[in-house]
């Protein structure tokens, strides 16, 4: 068995057993003062040091916070105004292509409208000539029709009564007052 002697000078208590050194009643007062001594100093050390420095973090923060919401806010402002001027700038560009387009559309009117009487007047110049030519060609026929009426005329008359008619001129003249009748 082991020997129950105890090692370096300390004494075994009669049940055999050593006390849990912070429940020791000799060492008891000591340990509170130092427990005092140590809070003191902990509670110094906290409030004068390390306190102020997480209270100045924190202001610092809440600083930075403010001051990025509001850069945040000047910011969203700036995009507002750029949208506004932005979408102003849209409409007066539709507006612009608006007005262009209907200026072009007047014009090729304006085009369309003096094409239009050229050819009108080119036509017109070009029926005033054919009826020209017609009433000429009309003409040359009503004389090749009278011609030929006179001859036919004639023709008829010889047939019937066996020979030439008296006067060509007569029969012209019949014929004259036949046509226009």
């Amino acid at each position: 068995m082991a020997d129950s002697t105890p090692q370096h000078g300390t004494e075994v208590p009669a049940g055999g057993h050593t006390a849990f050194p912070p429940f020791d009643k000799e060492t008891f007062p000591s340990q509170l003062l130092w427990l005092a001594l140590i809070f003191v100093a902990l509670y110094l050390l906290m409030a004068r040091i390390a306190l102020p420095r997480v209270g100045s973090i924190l202001e610092q923060r809440r600083q930075t916070m403010a001051g990025d919401i509001a850069e945040a806010q000047r910011l969203k402002g700036q995009s507002e105004e750029a949208m506004a001027a932005y979408e102003k700038g849209l409409a007066d560009a539709r507006s612009r292509a608006q007005a262009l387009v209907n200026e072009a559309r007047a014009q090729q009117t304006a085009d369309a409208a003096d094409r239009r009487k050229a050819l009108d007047t080119s036509l017109n110049g070009h029926i005033a000539e054919a009826e020209k030519s017609i009433a000429q060609s009309k003409s040359a026929a009503m004389d090749n029709v009278r011609g030929i009426a006179v001859d036919a005329a004639g023709a008829i008359i010889e047939r019937l009564i066996g020979r030439k008619p008296a006067s060509q001129e007569a029969v012209a003249a019949a014929v004259a007052d036949a046509l226009k009748a």
